[in-house]
């Protein structure tokens, strides 16, 4: 297995942010901590099973149309701060983030929208095949693998880079204080269509009232979402 190189390689190996967690109104008892693990990672490891053939599949198509890696971890902010490799399937060309740089250093409006969401609306980075994954969100499925490692939860924040959580404020603590989740509130609230501020609020809403029952509904809500393609990128 061949991952493709993280834009922050330093930040693989620091072993926090400085970040102090804060535990909201539910932040203990055993949701929080041996339940939730537990849930996360039964569904992970049935989930990885169920969908190995497409995994197989995914890694064959990316591989003869753009060559290898078939995958790309990205360094993500976690829990307490701690960073960790984000697993996606490769999406982009191979020289993404040197594309990135000129196209922001020459289109005021590409730069603009990119501050204001963090994201591209038209971006050429992306290959064609890659559209379809980031659209039915193929792409995010080794995150599963994340689950289960602890990394994540299938519930939580959208894990984010170390640039995007200083441009959290005063909810980067909120953020840390919570594994990052495979969807979450916002996911299933718009997606892509909104913008940054939005998607901050709504995951320091998340945090503040987070419950078992509320991660049912987030879960339940999300293959309808998924298959809407709504808000994707």
């Amino acid at each position: 297995m061949q991952f493709g190189s993280s834009t922050e390689p330093g930040d693989l190996f620091r072993p926090d942010l400085g970040f102090r967690a804060t535990r909201s109104r539910r932040g203990s008892g055993v949701f929080q901590n041996f339940g939730k693990s537990l849930f996360d990672r039964v569904v992970a490891a049935v989930a990885l099973l169920i969908f190995l053939p497409l995994f197989v599949a995914v890694a064959c198509a990316i591989m003869i149309t753009d060559g290898r890696p078939v995958f790309f971890g990205h360094a993500r902010v976690g829990k307490d701060g701690k960073m960790f490799r984000c697993l996606k399937f490769r999406t982009m060309v191979r020289d993404a983030e040197a594309r990135l740089d000129q196209l922001l250093a020459s289109d005021p409006t590409a730069r603009h929208e990119w501050e204001q969401m963090r994201k591209l609306t038209h971006d050429p980075r992306v290959l064609p095949f890659g559209i379809l994954l980031r659209k039915l969100s193929i792409d995010e499925l080794p995150q599963f693998w994340n689950v289960l490692k602890g990394d994540m939860s299938l519930v939580g924040p959208r894990p984010v880079t170390s640039d995007e959580l200083a441009h959290y404020g005063a909810g980067a603590a909120a953020y840390v204080s919570v594994r990052p989740g495979v969807t979450g509130l916002w996911q299933v609230s718009g997606r892509s269509s909104l913008d940054f501020a939005e998607r901050v609020r709504m995951d320091m809403a998340y945090v503040a009232d987070r419950s078992f029952l509320g991660d049912i509904r987030i879960v339940l809500k999300t293959p309808a979402v998924v298959l809407r393609g709504s808000g994707a990128c």
